[in-house]
């Protein structure tokens, strides 16, 4: 068993920030050199979002979506000083939710059937 601090980190964060790279692209016309000086990662990180290379967790729930959004505009408006506490927040309404026990049912699993592709959601 994982600690929830580690799924977290490896499995969700990533996908939290692919979430938001999409959103600034997408909703707000933002290259990806752009994206990745507000977000505070690399062009190469961008890049590999939009790929699906990494955060490879889709996030499907509409209420999560939905203040993904919220904190997408957030962190357009307010710049990078909002990453932290927009991503808690995100993070903390996917817990509440119960998806990190989701996560971690997954990654079990995975783990059982190495080699098959992530086709994961949440």
């Amino acid at each position: 068993m994982k600690v929830p601090c580690e799924i977290i980190l490896w499995h969700l964060l990533p996908s939290i920030r692919k979430e938001f790279t999409k959103c600034l692209i997408d909703d707000y016309d933002l290259n990806q050199k752009q994206v990745a000086e507000l977000l505070g990662i690399t062009p190469a990180a961008v890049c590999q979002y939009i790929s699906a290379k990494r955060g490879y967790f889709e996030i499907t729930d509409d209420e999560i979506l939905k203040e993904m959004k919220k904190s997408t505009d957030v962190i357009f408006h307010n710049g990078s000083e909002s990453i932290v506490e927009e991503t808690c927040r995100v993070c903390n309404i996917i817990k509440s939710k119960g998806i990190i026990e989701k996560i971690e049912e997954e990654f079990i699993q995975d783990t059982r059937n190495r080699g098959r592709k992530y086709e994961n959601t949440l």
